[in-house]
């Protein structure tokens, strides 16, 4: 479905990040993921490497909400790989801090990369993804649509990726270039699979398919949106959370 594509994808080295990587190269597709230590980027690497070493995937760790790294990692990207199709803005942090607990450290740690992170990297990339009439894919949340009870810098991040999400649709249809973003639901990554049964279990009992949803799941909802089935759809959030509603 990707076949000829060159993808960059933020928060890839684990997770529903990792597993976007990998169901883009196993699509055909060209990928550069980026993480936040070189450590955990060449682990990933490395892993992709064994499942197949005929994929042709490179890493790098930019600071995301430095304008002039990100411009660099760009630009080496596209030097190695001759364009970019594809940006997927999926780095992001969660929170659980309580209101009158939160720090001025702790509001700018999540701004800057749940937020001016997401705005720095489509910048940057948009005059490529102009040139090739390209996917701006974002990762949102389902707290994005009603909040959460605690951690509120999380949703507020969420709920801002979904406007620059419509924001940019509208703004760069004029290049052909489609700006989307999945809401995901309860997930299993390494952090929920870490908690007990009995947090769990109510969990499930709240999802209408009866199930909590795999990162690839979520990973398929990116690869429809990245391809070429999807040309004619910019601006919406796509919720991937088994039914679960507000």
């Amino acid at each position: 479905m990707l076949n000829g594509k060159v993808a960059i994808v933020t928060g890839g080295t684990r997770g529903i990040g990792f597993s976007i990587v990998k169901k883009f190269l196993e699509n055909g597709a060209k990928v550069a993921l980026l993480g936040s230590r070189k450590e955990t980027v060449d682990q990933a690497l490395q892993k992709l490497k064994q499942i197949n070493n005929q994929y042709e995937v490179i890493g790098f760790c930019p600071v995301l909400h430095s304008e002039n790294e990100v411009k660099e990692c760009c630009s080496k990207v596209a030097n190695t790989f001759g364009k970019i199709d594809i940006l997927v803005n999926n780095a992001g942090i969660s929170s659980r801090t309580r209101l009158e607990d939160y720090t001025e450290d702790e509001y700018d740690k999540i701004a800057n990369l749940n937020i001016k992170s997401a705005f720095i990297c489509s910048k940057v990339a948009s005059s490529y993804l102009k040139d090739t009439k390209g996917v701006i894919l974002n990762t949102s949340s389902m707290v994005s649509i009603y909040g959460q009870p605690s951690g509120v810098m999380y949703p507020v991040s969420k709920f801002a990726i979904n406007g620059l999400t419509k924001s940019l649709a509208r703004e760069l249809a004029p290049f052909s270039v489609r700006v989307n973003a999945i809401a995901p639901g309860i997930t299993e990554t390494d952090m929920v699979k870490q908690l007990p049964k009995e947090v769990i279990e109510p969990l499930i009992t709240t999802i209408p398919l009866g199930r909590i949803g795999t990162t690839d799941d979520v990973a398929n909802a990116f690869l429809f949106l990245a391809s070429d089935m999807a040309t004619y759809i910019t601006g919406e959030i796509l919720q991937v959370d088994g039914g679960a509603r507000s």
